[in-house]
């Protein structure tokens, strides 16, 4: 099995031997240092093992499979490789669980094989090129739509926050304030006249229609308080009067409402 070194101080192989009909370059092969590295064994004492199981098959007939030894200029054994059948052959002696990586291993190395990588020469055919070309044209396209749809959600996103930020600050302005407002002030706060407002007011039954008095589902939910005035009228003597304040919470509240109401006849103009 052994082969002596040459004079000329140059590496020695031995002969590969495979089957007849094997195509070598799809050949799955493990090297003996690769096997003790899975195994944890010392490499000579795999290498040991090898030259073993060699001379026992060598005794019965030509070595199935093919196997490769490496030596260097001196002659020494570097590596064997071995091919599938010879590897399971040889680890068959040893126990389940270093068998086991050792053909988790070969089972890899198969799927590598499976998976050739990529023939330039198939690039001479026409069809071929075209329809990797097609297949990459497909893949740019499918990025530059995704691209596309992410950047305009994110101008969309931007444009929102900006769009909110005023009625951000205007909640955090008014929320968290004790004072209440006269509708006047709050008509000016939202952007709209006095009138227009009391008229949502009564609309919306936050108000009386004849007196213009705050109701009081308004007042319990917080949006509106009362104040009480009295003043001396010339015939009917002294007399009080209930006026709507809006309070933070109300204000923050007609905001919204306010809002929806213009975007409401917005659409309803289109």
């Amino acid at each position: 099995m052994q082969s002596q070194p040459n004079s000329s101080n140059t590496p020695i192989h031995v002969a590969t031997r495979f089957h007849n009909s094997q195509n070598v370059s799809r050949t799955v092969s493990m090297s003996s240092s690769e096997i003790a590295e899975l195994t944890g064994k010392q490499h000579k004492h795999v290498i040991r093992d090898i030259r073993e199981m060699l001379a026992e098959l060598e005794k019965d007939g030509p070595v199935l499979g093919h196997v490769r030894e490496d030596k260097d200029s001196r002659g020494y054994t570097e590596n064997f490789h071995l091919d599938r059948e010879l590897t399971e052959t040889l680890v068959t002696g040893y126990s389940i669980p270093l068998r086991h990586k050792v053909i988790r291993r070969l089972h890899e190395l198969e799927e590598k094989v499976a998976k050739p990588a990529f023939d330039l020469a198939a690039l001479s055919d026409p069809r071929t090129l075209l329809a990797l070309l097609t297949q990459n044209v497909t893949k740019v396209v499918t990025l530059e739509a995704d691209n596309s749809e992410l950047s305009h959600e994110n101008l969309m996103l931007e444009q929102k926050v900006a769009a909110d930020a005023p009625k951000v600050g205007f909640f955090d302005a008014v929320t968290v304030t004790h004072e209440t407002y006269s509708v006047a002030e709050a008509a000016k706060l939202i952007g709209t006249g006095q009138n227009r407002l009391m008229a949502f007011l009564r609309q919306r039954r936050w108000v009386t229609i004849r007196k213009n008095e705050p109701m009081q589902g308004p007042i319990e939910s917080g949006y509106l308080a009362s104040k009480l005035s009295t003043f001396e009228h010339p015939e009917n003597g002294k007399t009080t009067v209930v006026t709507p304040r809006v309070t933070g919470k109300g204000l923050t509240k007609l905001q919204a409402m306010w809002s929806r109401r213009e975007a409401d006849l917005l659409g309803g103009a289109q």
